[in-house]
């Protein structure tokens, strides 16, 4: 069983009283206990803030504090589409190839369209849980920091998780949304709306917030996790990689008039050290089976528990919407016993693929399973027999045996948001970037290539690159992101079933390589202001 899951289900519901006025206040986050009792109180111990911490990774895992969406953390934000992995699968796979759903959930279907409008509620969900989440880390740290008699080692390394989880969400915002609201531990409860940070002082408040002379990588983290699925120097290195990557696209069209930063020499650098700490384990699908929690790749994760981590979200979400309902086989095959019937990948994705020789190539048109064989082209984007499944992410163990749980009905599977293949990747991006892929760099990407059973190249492109990433990594929330900074999210360069609404595909505004603050936002805070466009 996994430690955390353990302190999350105790935590006491008192705790959350304190983040009915935080950092966002139109959040209007519910107390759990309408007869609660005051932090004050509550926060007596080390095991109580040992407790609140949980609460801050928990707000990744599930999205309230009973069951998988009763009594949900956020008042109007739905307790199934607003957990976290979800929300940000919603925002970072289906306006892409990787991703499409046949649902017509209220406006879900603009997102694979690249068309969605500034009261988009699938937009305000990922938005409201980002900042629910800061909020949380902020007011964990702000406490904690105060907490008399309980300064120590234990506290700084408490902090310093807290302020890790709190970057983590906070680059989940600046890829997302741009220029975004922005309170620290510094920002008084209750106060108006924070005001508005520029996306590049974002970046730059980011990179110093891990690496500089107070940030929390060097000063207070351990080199490793103490125990799974605490953030640690690993997690930091691999956050400020990611940053380096993308600060072309971070830093551009600053209104200020700034050059734009670019950093492909520093993501190299923290990349390489990832790739000399990790070396990746033969089975690539460990990666997101039910016992991934002992997969030695995976740097952090968002931890699931078919008994104590209930949601329907996260790997849940995933496994399920790819299945058709009352197929025994199917559920079978990937460890479940339900289906949803929603979500599909595109041709144009499926190209990418050498098919039989790619171990990576997890996909199914349902007809072994005893379906009608599903299209590969989605020409009907409201039928989920148009479009294959993806078998990538089971509730099975690596070795095929049943997962721990004993009803199937909640996943074991923890959802990867860092492992060591994407340093692999990120490390030879950066080198072809700066110059020109050197022999550590290429040997980073023959080994992802080998592990999936492919020759190595002696020479790589950026087109390579792509297309490496999106056969190594679909389904990680990482695909809108490579797409923007090569330039193709709206472009008619590259075209997919159904981008821009139409089966063929179009291109579409620039404006949708960023999402819009939503309208309740800007309504209830004057101090921001929308992105161009919207």
């Amino acid at each position: 069983m996994k430690r955390i899951n353990t302190i999350l289900i105790s935590i006491a519901v008192s705790v959350a009283a304190m983040f009915t006025t935080s950092c966002v206040n139109d959040l209007n986050v519910t107390p759990i206990d309408p007869n609660i009792q005051t932090p004050e109180e509550v926060l007596n111990s080390i095991e109580a803030y040992q407790q609140l911490l949980a609460k801050c990774y928990g707000g990744l895992s599930v999205s309230a504090s009973e069951g998988p969406d009763s009594s949900p953390d956020i008042d109007g934000i739905d307790g199934g589409y607003g957990q976290y992995m979800r929300a940000l699968f919603h925002l970072q796979e289906l306006p892409t190839d990787e991703a499409s759903v046949c649902w017509n959930d209220q406006t879900i279907k603009s997102l694979h369209g690249l068309s969605w409008t500034t009261s988009d509620v699938f937009v305000t969900a990922m938005f409201s849980r980002i900042y629910y989440q800061i909020g949380l880390c902020n007011e964990f740290i702000r406490r904690a920091s105060a907490a008399e008699g309980f300064q120590g080692e234990e506290m700084d390394y408490m902090i310093a998780q807290a302020r890790a989880l709190r970057a983590l969400s906070y680059y989940h915002a600046i890829d997302l949304f741009g220029n975004v609201p922005f309170a620290t531990e510094a920002n008084s409860v209750g106060a108006t709306g924070p005001a508005q940070i520029l996306r590049y002082d974002l970046y730059e408040w980011l990179v110093e917030e891990i690496a500089g002379e107070n940030g929390f990588r060097d000063n207070l983290l351990p080199a490793s996790a103490t125990e799974y699925g605490r953030t640690s120097q690993e997690f930091a290195t691999m956050l400020l990689a990611k940053l380096y990557l993308n600060a072309e696209v971070f830093t551009s069209d600053d209104p200020n008039g700034r050059p734009a930063i670019s950093a492909w020499s520093e993501c190299a650098a923290e990349s390489k050290k990832i790739v000399d700490s990790y070396t990746l384990p033969s089975e690539w699908q460990w990666n997101f089976s039910a016992d991934n929690h002992l997969c030695p790749e995976i740097i952090f994760a968002v931890q699931s528990d078919g008994t104590n981590i209930q949601t329907y979200g996260s790997t849940n979400f995933v496994i399920k919407g790819s299945i058709v309902s009352g197929n025994p086989a199917w559920q079978g095959a990937l460890g479940t016993n339900d289906g949803w019937g929603g979500l599909v990948v595109t041709p144009q994705f499926l190209n990418l693929f050498d098919e039989a020789a790619d171990k990576r190539f997890l996909f199914t048109d349902g007809a072994e399973f005893g379906e009608q064989a599903h299209t590969r082209e989605i020409l009907d984007n409201a039928n989920f027999a148009n479009g294959w499944g993806q078998m990538k992410f089971t509730n099975l163990k690596h070795d095929g045996s049943p997962a721990d749980n004993s009803t199937s009905s909640y996943p074991d599977t923890d959802y990867p948001i860092f492992r060591a293949a994407d340093a692999y990747l990120m490390l030879a991006e950066a080198q072809l970037r700066n110059g020109g892929i050197q022999s550590d760099g290429l040997a980073a990407y023959n080994a992802v290539r080998e592990r999936a059973g492919l020759n190595a190249s002696s020479s790589v492109s950026l087109d390579d690159i792509l297309d490496e990433r999106a056969r190594e990594l679909y389904w990680e929330n990482v695909r809108r992101q490579d797409l923007v900074r090569f330039g193709l999210l709206t472009s008619s360069t590259y075209l997919w079933d159904w981008k821009g609404g139409s089966y063929q595909g179009n291109s579409v505004d620039d404006r949708y390589n960023l999402y819009p603050i939503p309208t309740t936002e800007i309504n209830s805070n004057s101090q921001l202001q929308q992105n161009p466009g919207y």
